[in-house]
């Protein structure tokens, strides 16, 4: 074979490698540009981590979809044994917010509760998270025992206005009484008075119609005593 022809199978074999790999390339590309996609669609495994939520106490998804799913009887069922710890509880009126944790798991269990039932709970092993939810919980506690306070406060304010009414009727009707025995012995006073006051005059007539009798008793007895003397040589 001369220098030419091998030149021009060299050449050949070159042509086809290219055209290849230009092919597989070419090839590759719509399915490099899937994967982008997979990639850019949140939720997925070799996605980026979304966005954390906002630093507030509400819940998220998650959060709601846990509260729902029966965390309640778990920790209802916890409580019996002896591996949680009470972090912190905020009690307002009937209503209280807990957050305790679960060291062997290194999980948060925040509770919303009334009268010691438990009506919201969320577990969750991020410490910061636990402590915002328990914040928006007794914050809500707060809330909800606004109107219980002012009903135990318009209760008490009742029952004391009660009880002043009763020490007060009590109290009027001392008086009353007081009052009624004052005016019926007012009435027998005057009554005696009136009676006294009889008697005196009649006696004060008894009296000057006695002292008449004497007088009249005197001047006869000195009537008699000059007649027994008369005659008689005077001193």
């Amino acid at each position: 074979m001369d220098r030419k022809s091998k030149l021009r199978r060299i050449a050949l074999a070159v042509w086809i490698t290219l055209g290849a790999v230009q092919g597989a390339y070419a090839q590759a590309l719509p399915d490099s540009g899937a994967s982008a996609g997979v990639v850019a669609q949140p939720g997925t495994t070799t996605a980026l981590p979304a966005t954390p939520p906002a630093q507030t106490g509400a819940l998220t998804p998650d959060e709601a979809k846990q509260s729902a799913a029966g965390n309640v009887a778990e920790l209802q069922q916890m409580i019996r044994g002896s591996d949680l710890s009470e972090l912190r509880t905020t009690y307002n009126g009937s209503y209280g917010a807990s957050l305790l944790f679960y060291g062997k798991e290194m999980t948060y269990y925040i509770a919303l509760f009334q009268q010691k039932n438990f009506w919201r709970v969320i577990k969750t092993q991020d410490a910061t998270r636990a402590e915002m939810i328990y914040k928006d919980f007794a914050r809500q506690t707060l809330q909800l025992s606004e109107v219980e306070i002012r009903r135990t406060q318009l209760e008490a304010q009742k029952a004391f206005t009660e009880r002043m009414i009763a020490l007060s009727q009590e109290r009027a009707n001392r008086l009353q009484a007081d009052l009624t025995v004052a005016r019926q012995q007012q009435n027998i006073v005057t009554s005696q008075q009136q009676q006294t006051r009889a008697e005196a005059t009649a006696l004060a007539q008894q009296k000057a119609a006695a002292q008449d009798q004497l007088r009249a008793a005197q001047r006869q007895v000195r009537e008699l005593q000059r007649q027994l003397e008369s005659g008689l040589p005077s001193h």
